[in-house]
């Protein structure tokens, strides 16, 4: 039967290019963080943001590229502890920087990123321009 190896069906969209825009949005928000986390430099706009509405924020936005990334792996613990090890590494570098410093209430904000995300994550998947892109 032709086509009978293939898992896409007529008139499915492409996924690929949507995981591929994940993973490279990933990474650079990923960089852009890091960077933000350990440079010494003023940003305004950065610096304007209450300091764990930003932790909270970016980190809901990593669960979000994370999950979308990966698609093939639920929103679970390898996920989760992924970006909670990431927040902790960035708090473990900022302890050993003279301007700046760790702290603890950044790591619960960076959870309660986390947690936001897959508390949304339900309601995200009712949306079709929304659903992660299918297991291929």
């Amino acid at each position: 039967m032709p086509g009978a190896g293939n898992s896409c069906t007529l008139g499915a969209v492409d996924q690929r290019p949507i995981i591929v825009a994940a993973r490279f949005s990933l990474v650079a928000a990923v960089a852009v963080i890091t960077y933000l986390a350990i440079t010494d430099r003023p940003y305004p706009l950065v610096e304007s943001v209450p300091d764990k509405l930003s932790h909270l924020a970016a980190f809901a936005v990593l669960g979000l590229l994370a999950d979308y990334a990966f698609p093939t792996a639920r929103f679970g613990a390898a996920k989760i502890l992924a970006l909670a090890g990431y927040g902790a590494a960035v708090e473990l570098v900022q302890s050993f920087l003279p301007h700046r410093q760790a702290s603890l209430l950044d790591l619960v904000a960076d959870a309660a990123g986390i947690g936001l995300y897959a508390l949304c994550v339900p309601v995200l998947m009712r949306f079709p321009v929304l659903r992660r892109p299918a297991k291929g």
